[in-house]
């Protein structure tokens, strides 16, 4: 029977002329917010110098951090595996080029990024090897352990400055030289941050061919049932390596440009677990199912963080409430929630057509935290044989 006969369906040529269409339209409307985005973030550096309370630095390392978030999305949202220890590669990349510029007076920018990636590559290979046999809570534990065996043996030997870290100073230069050229802090960190912009959209065009390529549906059907997968044929354990790898280049690309920002570096800010943590909350609070949404995420984190450091000394309470405001009201993130219309748009909806809903929100919401909280207290009382 032909396509045509069948009631209600189009010709299979029709179907597809409607599918690339509509790809196409959808295309545009990225493009349109991609130069938007784009736009806003080279003119931060101007916006910046008149506005105090919008710091340069701030929104530079939110990029870096974000950009390391993407590189471990690609695990969350493709192959379902949850990493503890994605700090090893952003300290990783952070500590190759201070090593190369305290220890060997390498000077080039370009080759200091060049020797992260290499050495993050490596370094990502040998865990992604080992840790890749087990899935679920035994690989996150297996990266969080790499991750804190690497943080250990930097803080213990004296090579790597202990706790104290190394300077990114290249011999008697103040920062390594961009393309060969010394400049002034001010350009430095200008020209730096519009350097990060430029590998930031290489990087995420690279990670949009990736994911929407036959590689990335593979890895999507690894993620939904791993043993389907197989079965049809896909090399599983080669084809999550894979990307396991590309996720840890991410991160030692975010490291070597974090490095060369702060021009100092410490085991703690770049190695520590908590670290890896922030990575991946970030991921979560962007949205974990849009490309961007790590991205978002890693600058809005860094941003509330610097201004709870002003506002109070408990400032990682407000990280707290925030992942409880994003896990209980926008569960897609941030960005997936404005994509899809979201929570927001559907409160508001329901607010404005009859605003006594306000009080059945009040009810259910505690209804269900009583309900959480007896069901947590009856867990723990399991956990300790308490009945």
């Amino acid at each position: 029977m032909s396509d045509n006969s069948r009631p209600g369906l189009v010709s299979r040529d029709g179907e597809t002329r409607v599918r690339i269409t509509k790809g196409l339209e959808l295309t545009k409307r990225q493009a349109a917010f991609a130069l938007v985005g784009l736009l806003v973030l080279f003119a931060v550096p101007d916006v910046a110098t008149v506005t105090p309370s919008l710091q340069l630095t701030v929104v530079h390392q939110g990029l870096l951090f974000g950009l390391a978030a993407v590189g471990l999305n690609l695990l969350l949202r493709h192959t379902r595996l949850v990493s503890f220890g994605h700090a090893a590669f952003f300290g990783t990349g952070a500590y190759t080029a201070a090593v190369l510029a305290a220890k060997f007076d390498v000077a080039s920018f370009t080759l200091l990024l060049v020797a992260a990636i290499v050495v993050a590559t490596l370094v990502a290979a040998v865990i992604g090897y080992l840790s890749l046999r087990h899935t679920g809570l035994y690989f996150s534990l297996l990266t969080l352990a790499f991750g804190q065996l690497l943080y250990a043996l930097v803080q213990g030997q004296s090579f790597f400055g202990s706790s104290d870290g190394l300077p990114v100073r290249p011999g008697a230069a103040r920062q390594p030289l961009i393309f060969g050229l010394a400049l002034d802090s001010e350009a430095y960190a200008v020209i730096l941050y519009y350097l990060t912009v430029v590998i930031l959209v290489v990087s995420l065009v690279v990670m949009w061919r990736v994911v929407n390529s036959p590689f990335g549906n593979a890895l999507d059907a690894i993620g939904q049932d791993r043993t389907r997968a197989q079965f049809i044929g896909i090399p599983v354990q080669r084809y999550v390596w894979i990307a396991f790898v590309i996720s840890g280049v991410y991160g030692g690309v975010a490291g070597a440009l974090y490095a060369m920002v702060q021009q100092h570096v410490r085991p703690g800010p770049v190695l520590y677990f908590l670290r890896s943590g922030d990575i991946l909350f970030m991921a979560i609070l962007g949205g974990f199912q849009t490309l961007l949404g790590p991205l978002v995420g890693g600058v809005l984190l860094v941003f509330l963080q610097d201004v709870g450091r002003d506002l109070t000394a408990y400032f990682d309470a407000l990280t707290g409430l925030a992942l409880l405001v994003i896990v209980f009201g926008l569960p897609r993130g941030l960005v997936g929630s404005l994509r899809s219309g979201g929570l927001l748009s559907g409160a508001t909806r329901e607010l404005r057509e009859n605003p006594a809903v306000v009080g059945d929100w009040i009810s259910k919401a505690t209804t269900s935290f009583v309900r959480s909280t007896r069901n947590w207290l009856r867990d723990v009382q399991s956990a300790l044989g308490v009945r």
